[in-house]
């Protein structure tokens, strides 16, 4: 019996083995190469690649769609195992990143309007010009800056950068010439005026000495994907003409079928309601933490200790000044480069918001205490009252009543700055807004859409808290 077990066992073993799962992060909005299709489901070259080439090689992976610079940042963290988001080969990235084999030759190219006279980059001067950050078409792109004379501005998604060149705000901008190609042809309204140029190649990346298994493995499966044909039948299913040809009718049927919010809202109801509980989750869960924390650090302010005053004015200092986007990415990629120790993006998004909304409680935590008359405490104190009987009995119901406007406008902020947290990958609702409008271009109409879903919540919440202020000063 021992004998089977063991036989078993060891049977088990390799299975076991080979079920080991690695994090990849990619972008969200760079078709063909990673997009959210009509289902809302990711797909894309670089998606269906990493998938084949994990089936071949026997490992499994967590394609995490959280924006290129996220991905980027998150595997220099160590949240993450590799990058695969149509990453060009660069010598700059290469001294942090090891590559695997090229799997996809690309260049650089310059689109405008499709009406637009700009045909070289000589007629760019005193221009602005779009690019997306992190990109190495932007990286191009800044090499000719100094010397056509030409202004840039920087866009964290292709969606955004490509509306500024079509609505006229930007003459033109710079893109991987596939990615552009196929955009064109599935319905952008711009024109390429340049050829390729400074020819590269995308891989897959990981950090410079790690994860060289995965790294061996990934050139490995590439090298039988493209024995075997199925490498180039996942490059034809997205780049032959039959294929974009294809995606220009469903996109262009999309736009008949769903040109208004009404239609809008039926086809993207699902995602858009999954970004809204994310939101929702996002809100209270921190909206709860940061009152805590908040009124604690408020507390820890007016307390008759000149350390703990102290301390609570210089927390107060710290988070409140810094920006919340660097607080987001500090917490989500900085602490975790120190500690070796990985955050998830939520809870990475909750310490966020309870640390700087919590900042701005205690504030005004501790100026509706300090608001009190000092006579109050006296009075309280010579009947015979403890400081904390005093503070609990006299002092905070009174400074409570003033407190409670700030409190409102606070949940309302703390709802609104949620949106900030899609730059560590959270699909809230503002990221989801970006995703669909990759795949609609409706980008009026979805924003729309979004900013309506914000006034409802808001509105919501000030009611809420309204009915609680009035309860309290009954």
């Amino acid at each position: 019996m021992s004998l089977i077990a063991f036989v078993c066992l060891i049977g088990v073993s390799p299975a076991k083995a080979a079920e080991k799962t690695y994090q990849i992060g990619t972008d969200v909005t760079y078709p063909p190469f990673e997009f959210a299709n009509s289902n809302n489901k990711y797909v894309g070259i670089d998606i269906d690649l990493m998938k084949a080439i994990a089936k071949t090689e026997d490992f499994k992976v967590n394609i995490k769609a959280i924006g290129f610079n996220a991905a980027v940042q998150s595997m220099q963290s160590g949240q993450i195992d590799g990058v695969m988001a149509g990453m060009a080969i660069t010598p700059e990235r290469q001294e942090k990143f090891d590559f695997s084999d090229p799997y996809y030759k690309t260049g650089f190219v310059m689109a405008v309007a499709k009406k637009s006279h700009i045909q070289n980059f000589n007629q760019l001067r005193g221009k602005r010009v779009a690019l997306k950050t992190g990109t190495a078409a932007a990286t191009y792109a800044e090499t000719l800056k100094s010397k056509y004379g030409f202004k840039t501005v920087i866009f964290d998604d292709s969606d955004n950068m490509y509306n500024d060149v079509t609505t006229g705000n930007s003459v033109a901008c710079f893109e991987d010439n596939p990615v552009m190609q196929y955009a064109i042809k599935t319905g952008l309204k711009l024109k390429i005026v340049t050829k390729p140029a400074q020819g590269g190649h995308y891989g897959f990346a990981v950090m410079k000495g790690h994860n060289q298994e995965l790294l061996s493995k990934f050139n490995t499966g590439l090298k039988k994907l493209k024995k075997n044909g199925q490498y180039n039948k996942i490059i034809n299913k997205y780049l032959d003409s039959s294929a974009t040809k294809k995606q220009q009718k469903e996109n262009s049927t999309a736009q008949k079928s769903n040109h208004t919010f009404i239609g809008l809202l039926k086809q993207n109801k699902n995602t858009l309601l999954t970004g809204l509980g994310k939101t929702i989750e996002l809100t209270l869960v921190s909206i709860i933490c940061a009152t805590l924390f908040g009124i604690l650090l408020g507390l820890l302010g007016v307390i008759p200790s000149k350390l703990a005053q102290g301390t609570s004015v210089t927390l107060i200092y710290i988070l409140r000044g810094l920006p919340l986007l660097v607080l987001a990415l500090f917490i989500y990629n900085g602490i975790p480069s120190l500690t070796g120790t990985k955050i998830s993006a939520f809870t990475a998004g909750i310490i966020t918001l309870s640390l700087n909304e919590g900042a701005y409680t205690a504030a005004f935590v501790k100026g509706g205490i300090e608001a009190v008359d000092t006579g109050q405490m006296e009075a309280a104190r010579s009947l015979g009252l403890s400081f904390g009987k005093s503070m609990r009995k006299i002092i905070l119901p009174q400074g409570l009543r003033m407190m409670i406007p700030s409190f409102i406008n606070q949940f309302i902020i703390t709802l609104k700055d949620t949106s900030i947290l899609s730059i560590i990958g959270i699909l809230e609702l503002t990221q989801t807004g970006k995703i669909i409008i990759a795949r609609n271009l409706e980008g009026f109409r979805i924003w729309t859409i979004i900013a309506i879903i914000y006034l409802l919540l808001i509105t919501i919440l000030t009611w809420l808290s309204k009915l609680i202020e009035h309860k309290i000063n009954k």
